[in-house]
């Protein structure tokens, strides 16, 4: 063995190999010695509130830059950080969970343990059914292969994956770390390819209304760049999903708009469902990508390609979607389909113009943010009347946009703009919450402000959880506590830094939007206050389907 590696080094050095600078956490006894290594090394220590916005903030930060971690300690921590780990499985992020635990004596013993729910091994098997991989690191011998295994799986499968580090581990000499590729890619049949992009080829070239609709799959595999070369090589419009929003740039000459089935704009819902060749990358028909699944699409004029699939009609092909969209960007035939097809050309925003003493509106508000986002931002729209506000706003360049639009845990924006901020250092986030989503993960706010991350908070104050309200009748268990959300900022900080507004009328809004642009290199928390439960149409509308959907299953 190496002397100069340890297995926590090994493990520090391997995070660093894929671009890894911040580590997400909160301390405790069994992963103290740890975080000792970590303070020793080029990674930059984040504590965190608790374990869950740890894992939120891991996520944000895992979704720009490759890849996220997040260090807790045993029981306690790891089962708090559960459901971010679900989150990031469901959603297909690279989030690496190093969990400390007792040393490897007392699990041989059988000893009665703090943070000990029933047997050493049951918090590995939770994990082990939401990561792509699981272990606990026993033997300094065969530690280097598994955290080299793990951390491989991570990578190529774009799922979480969990390290479980006893604490007497920590600092145990092992072998140093050998080259390692961490994008290997599944050798594909070229024959299989070949014939598959074959026929989609051959199946686009006659096309006459051809239209690509680009999913979530490119966003976390990183293919937004070829999804980019292949709309040009055609010149197909495209049009993105809910969960896909920002893959390509929506200011793009050929972008058509959000496709949310019966939700979508009516010349958005058109130019999809009519296509005689729909060509799908990537894509996920959840129930709010697909506007609770009122979409009308006919597999017989579809090719759609993801999850290591590719179907055109009933043919069924084990490809790539990266393989796919390459090989295929060499066969098409290039020409234009804009003229018989043509993309709904770039409406450039209004000047939001604040009418004197004006209370303020949901539609307003939402008016007055999309007129302020730029290209310097990166909206982080949480689960409720935000994301069912926000497809519609013009998110010019890509990657500007993160909605956690499958798993919808309320309270994850927050936190996952600390990640944000760190992954992305030149740009700022912007939370758009409502206040029942924000008083999940409000103590965050704390360590945005200490790490010195400006990020403009907007919370939506409509009393309660509004979402609910619509989407049943309403009942005492949506109503939550008033708090004075504009003075938080004051609590968390000395003033030096932080800044906190309370709106009720248009005219502040537009005032508190200019304070917020000039004061960019500072927190500025807005908070919106909408009397009378008032929402977007987005949402009255997810609302009015969702109970159509009951009458009819009842």
């Amino acid at each position: 063995m190496d002397n100069n590696f340890t297995v926590s080094r090994y493990i520090l050095h391997r995070l660093q190999e894929i671009g890894i600078k911040h580590i997400f956490g909160v301390p405790g006894d069994y992963t103290l010695d740890f975080l000792d290594v970590i303070v020793d090394s080029p990674i930059q220590w984040v504590g965190n509130c608790n374990e869950l916005n740890a894992g939120y903030a891991a996520d944000g930060y895992a979704r720009l830059n490759g890849a996220g971690a997040a260090v807790v300690t045993y029981g306690v921590g790891g089962l708090s950080i559960l459901n971010a780990v679900a989150g990031a499985y469901a959603e297909h992020v690279p989030l690496i969970v190093i969990n400390g635990a007792p040393p490897a004596r007392r699990r041989e013993a059988g000893a009665m343990v703090h943070h000990l729910v029933s047997n050493y091994y049951l918090q590995l098997d939770i994990f082990a059914k939401i990561t792509a991989d699981a272990a606990i690191l026993t033997d300094p011998k065969t530690a280097p292969d598994e955290i080299d295994r793990i951390i491989q799986n991570c990578i190529a499968r774009k799922l979480p994956v969990y390290i479980e580090l006893p604490a007497d581990m920590t600092n145990v000499s092992c072998r140093a770390p050998g080259n390692l590729n961490y994008n290997t890619p599944v050798n594909p049949n070229e024959e299989s390819l070949a014939e598959c992009v074959a026929e989609a080829a051959e199946m686009l070239n006659k096309s006459v209304h051809p239209v690509i609709l680009a999913g979530v799959e490119l966003l976390r595999f990183g293919l937004g760049k070829e999804a980019l070369h292949l709309v040009e090589t055609t010149e197909v419009p495209f049009a993105t999903m809910l969960s896909s929003k920002s893959v390509l740039p929506e200011l793009h000459p050929q972008f058509v708009g959000i496709y949310q089935g019966g939700w979508s704009r009516d010349t958005v819902r058109r130019q999809i469902e009519e296509s005689d060749c729909l060509l799908a990358l990537g894509t996920w028909m959840t129930d709010l990508d697909t506007g609770l699944f009122s979409i009308n699409l006919d597999n017989r004029r579809m090719i759609t390609v993801g999850g290591g699939q590719v179907r055109i009609g009933n043919h069924f092909y084990q490809v790539q979607l990266g393989d796919f969209i390459r090989k295929l960007t060499l066969a098409v035939q290039p020409r234009s389909y804009l003229a018989s097809h043509p993309a709904e050309s770039y409406r450039p925003k209004h000047p939001f113009v604040p009418e004197p003493s004006r209370g303020l509106t949901a539609i307003r508000l939402y008016e007055c943010l999309n007129y302020y986002l730029n290209d310097q931002m990166i909206l982080l729209s949480e689960p409720g009347d935000s994301f069912c506000a926000t497809p519609e706003f013009h998110i010019e360049e890509a990657e500007n946009f993160i909605v956690q639009a499958y798993y919808c845990s309320i309270g994850y924006c927050t936190p996952a703009a600390l990640g944000v901020s760190l992954a992305r250092p030149g740009k700022r986030p912007v939370v758009l919450s409502g206040d029942g989503a924000f008083q999940m993960t409000a103590q965050e706010v704390s360590v945005l402000i200490r790490e010195r991350c400006p990020a403009l908070i907007v919370i939506i104050n409509n009393d309660g959880y509004l979402i609910e309200r619509r989407l049943h009748k309403d009942g005492p268990y949506n109503d939550i506590r008033m708090w004075q959300y504009s003075k938080l900022p004051a609590i968390f900080d000395d003033g030096s830094f932080a800044i906190g507004i309370r709106v009720t009328t248009e005219e502040e809004l537009e005032q508190a939007m200019k304070t917020a642009d000039l004061e960019k290199n500072k927190l500025v928390l807005i908070e919106a206050y909408l009397p009378n439960r008032d929402c977007s149409v987005g949402l009255d509308r997810l609302g009015a389907t969702f109970m159509q959907s009951q009458k009819k299953s009842s």
